[in-house]
């Protein structure tokens, strides 16, 4: 089912979120109004108002609400009905998430306890036992999302709770928008070979197979095969590739993967549009890739943002994180800004689950909140704004009583957004470097060990996300393996990018090339070989007067693994702005080679630790808001040249005059501190 695209009155695009097209603001956090007092809902909502927000996330349980199956509860502290009318009331928007799962820190992540009972609704791993979730308080089986029968129950919840809902959905209520299910993630078994082998995903699996590539004949041309019958089929179940010729095989189990979470949340989605909420966005939050090290683990595949997005309005990454973690937030941001219609974090962590191991302080809360901004983040929710039942440290606590601390850490977040007109600032970015998702799908299935599926830190650097820990080292009859050379390839990038005052963005390979044409420059990693569709792309990019930096290798082959020259045979022939870093080459200086090609600015900056982005205001041709930051553990004299010459800036969280002269701008950064100046440009 493709996304609506009619003329509602609630739409999101260019990074804005828009009812009735007027563009709003989304600054809120999540109310479980079933954990509270219905007494103290009141003064809790003038709390949340209080400091700033404008936006209410609810989220709803099928698990709490149902009595037996088919039969819920909306009385009491239940009743969403009133909570959604006292939303209302107070005048705020409103999000809501109605499941199937949640999770929420519930035992059961919001099904009922039948649902994860029924054997025919679990996943299965490759071994054909159940794929499990082992989280705290005790673990549970995930649920297979493939099986006809899963939809058929949760229709039963969707039949009660949308009735519900409908009445308030814009213009009759303050829903604007909807979240499709939680963090699909194969809860949080993201190991290639943990899920989903039960019998209704390996159908879909073959049906994914048969459409890419045209039939049976298409796919035994393709992996070298003779298989008589599409039910002859089987998919790879643990990593034994020993040649090039063994990749396409296991790409496209990765691929099916991600095929699986776009399926099943495309079809979430169409029940509750035919349930009356197709007049408000819908869309999705994957959970945040934060593997051993921050940023260093994969971030795209099973997550494909671009392809879901093609199915719902738009989808975010989640952002629990520390100050000391500064690489993870502004990779998660900087990849939402560049790939989503409207760059928003479902949810954005305040307060902790006692489980945490390294849990940070407020501060690190409003540094991450900082740096999120930074990199062109327009919406997000907190989790949690009240305190409750295992979850610690919140903004409000549960009798409805204020931390004064944090209600002015978070009042003075929102006040700056609204004040500084946030939602009018876009990034002058004008490099996209691009995750090579085909090197990513490699590196899945190259995954060696099968770490549990858990979503918490762990003490022993292992995680369910591949990594150099995990991942098998052979080559595949390459001069060296892919699966490992892609992260060092894409490393040297980001860093070379960062260090040299170079404002990007990032996206992935699936990110729709006609996306492409809103920047300057490509940045790609290419080893030895590429999608031939993506080879193409980049010839045509260059061939429109675009720039790309590529490398280290120029490709020779297809993702069949076929002779496939297009890209190489471009560069050769001197025609166009191309630029590659060779092994061993230095990317910085080749991206400022690039960047003078382009004639892109950067910016100078007197420690190469620091990061600055510049944002410009599409309200104010005069007004630029520059962000500086200092992620290091050191205070550094900062001094940074502008790619412009400002009056005057003003420091918009402090509201502390800014020392600006002309381009040059200076400032005593404290270890991991924030500025955010508000520059007026000379006339």
């Amino acid at each position: 089912m493709e996304k609506q695209t009619d003329n509602r009155p609630v739409s999101v695009g260019e990074s804005a979120f828009s009812v009735n097209g007027e563009t709003v603001s989304l600054y809120g956090g999540a109310v479980h109004y079933w954990r509270l007092d219905r007494d103290k809902w009141d003064s809790i909502l003038e709390s949340v108002k209080g400091m700033g927000f404008n936006m209410i996330s609810i989220y709803i349980p099928w698990e709490i609400h149902e009595v037996e199956r088919g039969v819920f509860d909306f009385s009491g502290n239940k009743d969403i009905d009133a909570f959604l009318t006292l939303c209302e009331e107070k005048d705020f928007r409103v999000i809501v998430r109605p499941g199937p799962q949640i999770n929420s820190e519930l035992t059961w992540f919001g099904y009922p306890k039948r649902i994860l009972e029924n054997e025919k609704l679990q996943m299965r791993n490759a071994k054909g036992g159940r794929t499990v979730l082992t989280q705290v308080p005790k673990p549970i089986p995930a649920v297979n999302y493939a099986a006809d029968e899963f939809f058929e129950e949760t229709a039963l919840w969707y039949d009660a709770i949308c009735e519900i809902l409908a009445r308030h959905c814009y213009p009759k209520g303050g829903i604007v928008a909807a979240q499709v299910d939680n963090e699909m993630a194969y809860f949080f078994c993201i190991n290639a070979y943990a899920a989903d082998y039960s019998d209704d995903s390996l159908a879909l699996y073959r049906s994914f197979l048969q459409d890419k590539h045209g039939g049976l004949d298409g796919i035994n041309k393709a992996y070298g095969t003779s298989y008589g019958s599409e039910g002859e089929i089987e998919p790879p179940r643990r990593f034994e590739a020993k040649a090039k010729k063994d990749i396409p095989r296991l790409a496209d189990w990765v691929e099916y993967r991600e095929e699986y979470l776009i399926t099943s949340m495309d079809r979430l989605a169409g029940m509750m549009r035919e349930r009356g909420l197709d007049q408000i966005a819908l869309f999705h939050n994957y959970p945040h890739p934060l593997g051993p090290g921050g940023a260093a683990s994969g971030f795209t595949t099973p997550f494909n943002i671009a392809k879901l997005e093609e199915k719902l309005d738009f989808v975010g990454f989640d952002i629990y994180s520390r100050k000391e973690l500064y690489s993870h937030v502004k990779t998660v941001g900087s990849y939402v800004v560049g790939t989503s219609r409207f760059p928003y974090i479902p949810e954005f962590i305040a307060g902790v689950w006692p489980w945490y191991l390294n849990p940070g302080e407020l501060y690190d809360e409003e540094f991450v909140t900082k740096a999120a901004l930074m990199q062109g983040i327009k919406g997000f929710s907190r989790y949690m704004l009240v305190e409750r039942d295992r979850w610690l440290d919140s903004p409000i606590r549960r009798d409805g009583r204020v931390r004064e601390d944090h209600a002015e850490m978070f009042g003075n977040a929102n006040r700056m957004q609204s004040e500084g007109g946030f939602t009018g600032l876009r990034r002058d970015a004008q490099v996209l470097l691009l995750a090579n998702r085909e090197y990513d799908r490699l590196e899945a299935a190259s995954v060696l060990v099968s770490f549990p599926g858990d979503f918490l830190e762990t003490p022993s650097g292992f995680s369910e996300y591949a990594n150099p820990l995990t991942i098998s080292e052979e080559k595949l009859g390459f001069d060296a393996p892919v699966q490992l050379e892609k992260s060092k390839a894409f490393g040297a990038y980001f860093e070379a990018l960062s260090a040299g005052g170079h404002d990007f963005v990032i996206s992935d390979t699936d990110l729709a090339p006609a996306r492409w044409g809103q920047r300057r420059i490509i940045v790609l990693p290419t080893l030895d070989y590429l999608d031939e569709k993506t080879q193409q792309a980049l010839v045509d990019f260059v061939a429109g007067g675009g720039c790309a930096v590529i490398g280290p290798k120029l490709p020779e082959l297809d993702s069949q693994m076929n002779p496939c020259t297009i890209l190489k045979d471009a560069v050769e022939s001197g025609q166009g702005k191309w630029f590659v870093v060779k092994d061993g080459e230095d990317a910085g200086v080749v991206l400022q080679q690039a960047c003078a090609a382009a004639e892109v600015p950067t910016v100078g900056k007197s420690d190469p630790r620091l990061d600055v982005v510049v944002h410009v205001d599409l309200n104010d041709e005069k007004r630029r808001v520059v962000f500086i930051a200092n992620p290091t553990a050191e205070a550094i004299e900062a001094s940074v040249e502008l790619p412009f010459e400002a009056d005057k800036g003003t420091e918009l969280w402090s509201g502390q005059p800014g020392t600006v002269q002309g381009s040059q701008l200076q400032a005593s950064m404290p270890a991991y501190s924030i500025n955010v100046y508000d520059c007026s440009l000379k006339s």
